[in-house]
C-alpha cells in the first residue's frame, strides 16, 4: 500500500483539491450550494491527479526515461510494480473520475461530458501516446488550463450552472501555483530529462530562466488575487500566503537543485493549500 501511495505522489493532491474548494466557493452567495455536487467535482479532481500520476508514470516507465531519479521513486522505473499494474491503476483512477463526472453530467447537463473526456485525454497524454505534449515543453499550459481555469470554473459551474466572470478570475491563482509545482518538478529534473530526450519547458529554458519562472508563477498568482476581489473584497485575505512563500521562492531563487528542490515541491503545495483556503474563506465569506 505505501507503494501505490508513493506512486501516486500525495505532495501535488492539493493541486486538485484547492481548486474545487476555491470554485465552489465563488459560486456560494450566487446560488445555494448543493454538497453532493462538491463532493463530487472533488472525487473528480483527486482522482484525476492521481490517474495523470500513474499514467505519467507508467509512459516514463515504458520509454525508459525515468531510469535516473533525482525526485520520488517511480514504480515502473524502479521495478516496484510492473507496467501493466500501473496502467491499470491510472485507467482505475481515470474509470473512478469518469463516474463521479457522469453523475454531474447528469445532474447539470451534457456538456460535462465533453469537459471530462478532455480532462482525461489531457492526463494520459502528457507523457503517454505517440508524441506526449509534457515532452514538447507544454506540459505548463495544460496544467495551468485543467488544473487551474477548468477545475476552479468548472466547480463553481457544477453550482451554478453558468461560467461567471468570478469563477473565471478566482480560478487564476490556482492555476499559477499548480503550474509552479510543475515547474519546480521540472527544474529539479532538468539534467536527467535533458539525457533522457524530454524537452520540457525547463529544459527549452534553462536553468536561470526556470528558476526566474517559478518566482514569477508564486508572486503572479497572489497579484491575481486582485482579480477575484474586484466583485469579493474579502479575496484580499489570500494575499497572506505570500509570507509562505517567501520561503521556496528564496530558495529557488538561491540556488537550490537537485534534492534540494524536493522540500520546495512540499512547500509549494503548502503555499497552494494556504493561500487556496484563505481565498476561499474570503470568497465565501464576502459572497
Amino acid at each position: 500500500m505505501n507503494i501505490w501511495v508513493a506512486g501516486a505522489r500525495p505532495r501535488t493532491l492539493p493541486a486538485a483539491v484547492v481548486p474545487v474548494v476555491v470554485g465552489t466557493a465563488a459560486a456560494a452567495g450566487e446560488t445555494d450550494i448543493v454538497a453532493w455536487r462538491a463532493v463530487a467535482a472533488l472525487v473528480v479532481a483527486l482522482t484525476l491527479q492521481v490517474g495523470t500520476n500513474y499514467a505519467n508514470d507508467y509512459s516514463d516507465g515504458v520509454r525508459g526515461t525515468d531510469t535516473v531519479r533525482v525526485g520520488p521513486t517511480r514504480l515502473v522505473a524502479s521495478g516496484l510494480a510492473a507496467p501493466a499494474a500501473v496502467k491499470r491503476a491510472a485507467l482505475a483512477a481515470f474509470g473512478v473520475a469518469g463516474l463521479a463526472g457522469t453523475a454531474l453530467a447528469v445532474a447539470v447537463g451534457p456538456e460535462l461530458f465533453v469537459v471530462g473526456a478532455a480532462s482525461i485525454a489531457a492526463g494520459w497524454l502528457y507523457t503517454g501516446g505517440p508524441r506526449p505534449y509534457g515532452y514538447l515543453g507544454l506540459g505548463e499550459l495544460f496544467v495551468f488550463v485543467f488544473f487551474g481555469l477548468v477545475a476552479t470554473a468548472g466547480s463553481a459551474y457544477v453550482q451554478q450552472e453558468e461560467l461567471t466572470w468570478l469563477a473565471l478570475a478566482a480560478a487564476v491563482p490556482p492555476g499559477l501555483l499548480s503550474t509552479a509545482l510543475l515547474v519546480v518538478n521540472n527544474l529539479r529534473d532538468i539534467p536527467t530529462d535533458r539525457a533522457a530526450g524530454k524537452h520540457t519547458l525547463a529544459v527549452r529554458l534553462g536553468d536561470a530562466a526556470t528558476r526566474k519562472l517559478y518566482a514569477a508563477l508564486v508572486i503572479g498568482a497572489h497579484v491575481a488575487v486582485v482579480l477575484a476581489a474586484v466583485d469579493r473584497p474579502g479575496a484580499l485575505v489570500a494575499l497572506l500566503g505570500l509570507l509562505l512563500a517567501a520561503g521556496p521562492v528564496a530558495m529557488v531563487l538561491q540556488g537550490a537543485r537537485g534534492p534540494a528542490l524536493i522540500p520546495v515541491l512540499g512547500a509549494t503545495g503548502r503555499v497552494q493549500l494556504a493561500t487556496g483556503g484563505l481565498l476561499a474563506l474570503g470568497l465565501w465569506l464576502s459572497g
